[in-house]
C-alpha cells in the first residue's frame, strides 16, 4: 500500500485577511436591511404618525377658520372635550355609532358564515359564484354608496319602483328622508359591502377544520346542527375573533358610505362619530379643534378594541400551548 502525502501550503496573507474579514458581509447585510426598512418607516411616520400627533395637539387648541390664515391657535386644555361631551348631537352620533356597528357586525358575520358553509360543499359554478360575491368588497366605497343612493331614491329609485309594481306598497317609501329608514338604508349598504370579507375569512377557516372530526361525530349519531355547535364554532373561534375585531375597527371608521348617502341626515339620524367629526371640521362649521377631539375619541375606542383582541389572542395561544 502506498500512501500519497499532500503537502499543505501555509496560509498566506490573503487568506489570513479573508479570515479576519469574515464577519464583514454580515454587517453589510444588516446595514442594507436598514435601507430596505427605511422607506416603510418614513411612510408610516409621515402619513400616520405625524397626522396622529398633529391631531392630538389640535384637539387641545382653539383652532378655527381664522387660525388657518393667522397660524395662531391658543391652548384651551380640555375645553374641546368638555364641549364635545356636552353636545347633544355628539350623544346622538355615539348612539348611532353603536347601532350602526352592532347591526353591521351581526348581519355581516351571520350572512358571511352562512355563505361560507354553503360554499364549503363543491357544486357546479361554485367558484364563479364565490368570485361574483367578492365584487361588493372590491368596489370603492363611494361607488357603493352612490349606487345605493340611486337605488333607494324616493322618486326614481329602482327599489320603490319594484315595490309599487308588486303592489307591496301604495306610496314610495322615503328611504333616505325618514330618520328610521335612513339608518336602515346605510346599514344595508354597509352589510352588503362587508359580507364578502367575512365570507372569505370564515371560508378559509372552515377549510382548515379536520374532516375526521365530522366523520367521528357522524358515527356517534351527531346531526348537522350538533356538528356545527360542537365542532365548527369551537374550531373557528380564533378566526371568529379576527373577523369580529377587524370588522369592528373597520365599521367604527366608516365614513364614505354614510356621507355619500345621507351626509348624516336627516335630522342627524345617521350621524356617527366619524361623520360628525368631519362636519365639525370641514362641513362649514370650521371647528377644527372640536373635530380633532371627536376623531381622538374614535381612535381611543379603536385602540381599546385592538387591545382586547390582542389580549384574547394571547390567551388563546397560551391555552393551546398549555395543552
Amino acid at each position: 500500500m502506498t500512501a500519497t502525502l499532500v503537502k499543505k501550503n501555509p496560509p498566506t496573507a490573503d487568506t489570513r485577511t479573508t479570515a479576519v474579514r469574515g464577519p464583514q458581509p454580515k454587517r453589510a447585510n444588516r446595514f442594507s436591511g436598514t435601507w430596505f426598512v427605511l422607506p416603510v418607516v418614513l411612510f408610516v411616520a409621515v402619513l400616520y404618525l405625524y397626522p396622529l400627533v398633529r391631531n392630538v395637539i389640535l384637539s387641545f387648541q382653539d383652532y378655527g377658520i381664522a387660525s388657518l390664515y393667522t397660524g395662531d391657535a391658543s391652548f384651551n386644555g380640555l375645553a374641546n372635550y368638555r364641549r364635545l361631551l356636552s353636545d347633544p348631537v355628539f350623544h346622538t352620533a355615539v348612539m348611532n355609532t353603536v347601532v350602526f356597528t352592532l347591526g353591521s357586525l351581526f348581519f355581516q358575520f351571520t350572512i358571511g358564515l352562512a355563505l361560507a358553509e354553503f360554499f364549503r360543499r363543491s357544486f357546479p359554478l361554485s367558484r364563479v359564484l364565490r368570485s361574483l360575491l367578492l365584487v361588493p368588497w372590491l368596489l370603492p366605497l363611494v361607488v357603493s354608496g352612490t349606487v345605493f343612493r340611486w337605488m333607494l331614491d324616493t322618486s326614481n329609485g329602482v327599489v320603490n319602483q319594484l315595490l309599487t309594481s308588486l303592489h307591496l306598497v301604495q306610496d314610495p317609501v322615503p328611504w333616505l328622508n325618514d330618520p328610521t329608514n335612513a339608518m336602515i338604508s346605510v346599514l344595508l349598504c354597509n352589510i352588503w359591502i362587508g359580507v364578502p370579507f367575512n365570507m372569505v375569512i370564515l371560508y378559509g377557516g372552515l377549510q382548515s377544520v379536520p374532516g375526521e372530526l365530522y366523520e367521528a361525530a357522524a358515527l356517534d349519531g351527531a346531526g348537522r346542527t350538533r356538528q356545527f355547535w360542537h365542532i365548527t364554532l369551537p374550531q373557528l373561534r380564533p378566526v371568529i375573533a379576527i373577523v369580529l375585531t377587524l370588522g369592528l375597527i373597520y365599521t367604527l371608521k366608516v365614513f364614505d358610505v354614510i356621507w355619500v348617502m345621507t351626509k348624516g341626515g336627516p335630522a342627524n339620524a345617521t350621524h356617527t362619530v366619524t361623520t360628525y367629526a368631519y362636519q365639525l371640521s370641514f362641513g362649514g362649521l370650521g371647528e377644527f379643534g372640536l373635530g380633532a377631539a371627536g376623531g381622538n375619541v374614535l381612535i381611543v375606542i379603536a385602540l381599546l378594541c385592538s387591545l382586547v383582541y390582542l389580549r384574547s389572542a394571547r390567551a388563546e395561544t397560551g391555552g393551546h400551548h398549555g395543552r
